[in-house]
């Protein structure tokens, strides 16, 4: 059973940095475009960065230069450095792995795109 399992979250003050990991179980990531996602307390789930197959990266707006997304094909694992970090950026985040069908600059930044998603990580930034 293919699953994604995130790692990393805590509790961190403002200004903080923390890097999350999403390590890939019967699945192999290098196939997967990987995209983070976040929900804060009382908001629906939000697109935060994503990485095509062949590592190319798109951040949306808020990010800001602040988080950094990456990947490493042979540890099957993707990563979300989170630097920087505000209250407002407290969340449960997820990643998720989007089927790239040999397109390996396939980038989709819509949630409906992807198809595994992790269980989440909650983010916690105090003031």
């Amino acid at each position: 059973q293919p699953q994604l399992v995130e790692s990393g979250g805590g509790l961190v003050q403002t200004g903080g940095s923390l890097r999350l990991s999403c390590a890939g179980s019967g699945v192999t990531l290098e196939k997967y475009a990987i995209g983070w996602f976040r929900q804060a307390p009382g908001k629906g789930r939000a697109g935060v960065s994503y990485i095509s197959s062949d590592g190319t990266t798109h951040d949306e707006d808020f990010v800001m230069g602040r988080f950094t997304i990456s990947r490493d094909n042979a540890k099957n694992t993707a990563y979300l450095q989170l630097n920087s970090l505000k209250p407002e950026d407290t969340a449960v985040y997820y990643c998720a792995a989007s089927p790239t069908y040999d397109s390996r600059n396939y980038l989709p930044t819509l949630q409906y795109e992807y198809y595994y998603w992790g269980q989440g990580t909650q983010v916690t930034v105090s003031s």
